[in-house]
């Protein structure tokens, strides 16, 4: 005898609802989280509170405005990753007035101009991002230096505790007695991109404090949180492993390759990979349904993609991160990479 509750057809497993899987990827996003507000102080969850504020905000008006209901857009709480992710990206210290303006453009332009959750053809926190990067880059890029004793001992920084950083945001006051240059920093794939501007080589240049144990101080850690994110959305099947794997395989072998043949001009690729936004990118970001590619050989050709992208530009171009950029250039492609990737329906043969 059989124990247990019989069920009737089909015998499919319910899928995620759409405020389900944004949860997930809420609590997926902790340990990185955890770690950069470690490293990089209070101004990390005053931009994430400010951002969520904010995206709640717009999303509600924007309903309002159209003569829709409130809660049911809110409570999808597509709004809130939008803002979390947002908030991730920006400098700690960045002024609200610039955290309002990118998650307006995100919210109202990118996301609900274009109807809303399911239709908008961008990833809306990388647009608002890079909508920030574009139009105020010194501010969006002025990242503090990691809190790690060996470094702010070296360079003689100083550490911003919860007020310093919530009047920084707020008013832009600094502590007393305090210069920019005592709270601010480059980043270590800025740092790395002027040095081998000035042509010193990578032996050097690992020399710095900045430089962890495979990647940035500070930056390599986060990296591993929102890596150990990825792995359990994966493992709970929010998202399949595609574009993973093929955006950080791609940086990876063609990081390794000019590594290899020129280990003093370039990086290894474990530093491409755990510096930056690497891994929150292939995990969170590239893998949004609705602006990435949908068949599974389109998945795999949109994250190598991107992955190429991402060290081209990180190389030659004029960002160093750059992981933003890719993401976006292929929401553009993503329409394109489906129709050529199509699967073959069942019972028919190849095309002759």
């Amino acid at each position: 005898m059989i124990s247990g509750a019989l069920t009737s057809s089909p015998h499919s497993a319910r899928p995620y609802r759409v405020d389900q899987v944004m949860l997930q990827v809420c609590l997926a996003l902790i340990p990185g989280t955890l770690a950069l507000v470690w490293f990089f102080g209070w101004g990390v969850i005053i931009n994430m509170l400010l951002a969520s504020l904010f995206a709640l905000g717009a999303e509600a008006l924007v309903m309002k405005l159209r003569g829709r209901p409130v809660l049911p857009v809110i409570g999808d709480l597509s709004a809130l990753v939008t803002a979390l992710l947002f908030a991730l990206t920006i400098p700690p210290t960045l002024p609200w007035w610039l955290t309002l303006l990118g998650i307006l453009f995100a919210i109202v332009i990118v996301k609900q101009l274009y109807g809303g959750i399911g239709y908008n053809p961008f990833n809306p926190a990388m647009a608002g991002y890079v909508f920030l990067l574009i139009s105020y880059p010194v501010a969006t890029t002025s990242w503090l230096p990691p809190d790690v004793p060996s470094l702010l001992e070296a360079r003689d920084l100083v550490h911003l505790s919860f007020l310093d950083s919530a009047r920084l945001i707020f008013t832009g006051a600094l502590p007393p007695e305090t210069t920019w240059d005592a709270v601010s920093g480059a980043t270590p794939l800025d740092e790395l991109r002027t040095r081998l501007d000035q042509n010193i080589l990578m032996t050097e240049i690992r020399q710095s404090p900045l430089w962890g144990f495979v990647g940035g101080q500070g930056w390599e850690w986060a990296s591993l949180g929102f890596l150990l994110g990825g792995l359990y959305l994966l493992y709970i099947r929010v998202i399949s492993w595609h574009i993973p794997v093929s955006l950080l395989g791609s940086l990876a072998v063609l990081s390794g390759l000019f590594w290899v043949f020129d280990p003093s001009h370039f990086p290894a690729p474990w530093f491409h990979l755990f510096s930056g936004a690497a891994m929150l990118g292939a995990f969170f970001i590239a893998t949004d349904p609705v602006s990435a590619a949908t068949t599974k050989r389109g998945q795999l050709v949109f994250g190598a993609l991107i992955g190429a992208v991402v060290f081209v530009i990180r190389t030659w171009g004029g960002y160093p991160d750059a992981v933003a950029f890719g993401v976006l250039l292929l929401n553009i492609a993503a329409p394109m990479i489906d129709h050529y990737t199509q699967p073959r329906v069942y019972g028919h043969g190849k095309k002759t």
